[in-house]
């Protein structure tokens, strides 16, 4: 709570200063004009979670760390929303399956504007995993 009084900024944005001069000294500022806010964004969803959207195809190819096994999303892509599932299948030795509505998919998820919702799987080789509340991602 004394970090949180002192930071009085945004958790959830990358704040261009701390101050060092008191009486706010530790104190964030400058937090909605920087483009580091934007970047550790998309270091996150593009680089950790693995989503780019490439030739018109979603494309998932997280970096998971073994204590991280699975996530799930929701993403938006004009008025469609895929829901999406990311987890280690249980076995370290098999292939990736990717589903779209239960079909399996072998390069990327079609991106439809049909106003609809989609499911998305990707299984990953790995231990199993128990899936995680999902986070929202607007296109």
């Amino acid at each position: 709570a004394e970090s949180i009084s002192t930071y009085k900024v945004e958790p959830y944005v990358v704040a261009a200063d701390v101050y060092a001069v008191a009486p706010h000294s530790g104190r964030g500022g400058w937090t909605w004009y920087t483009g580091s806010a934007g970047w550790m964004y998309r270091l996150i969803v593009e680089s950790l979670l693995g989503l780019r959207v490439e030739d018109g195809r979603l494309r998932i190819v997280p970096v998971l760390r073994a204590d991280w096994p699975s996530y799930r999303m929701v993403y938006r892509h004009g008025s469609t929303h895929y829901r999406i599932e990311v987890s280690a299948n249980g076995s370290p030795s098999s292939s990736p399956l990717l589903l779209l509505d239960g079909v399996a998919m072998e390069d990327g998820v079609p991106l439809v504007d049909d106003g609809t919702e989609h499911e998305v799987v990707l299984r990953l080789p790995g231990a199993p995993a128990v899936v995680a509340e999902p986070v929202r991602v607007d296109e």
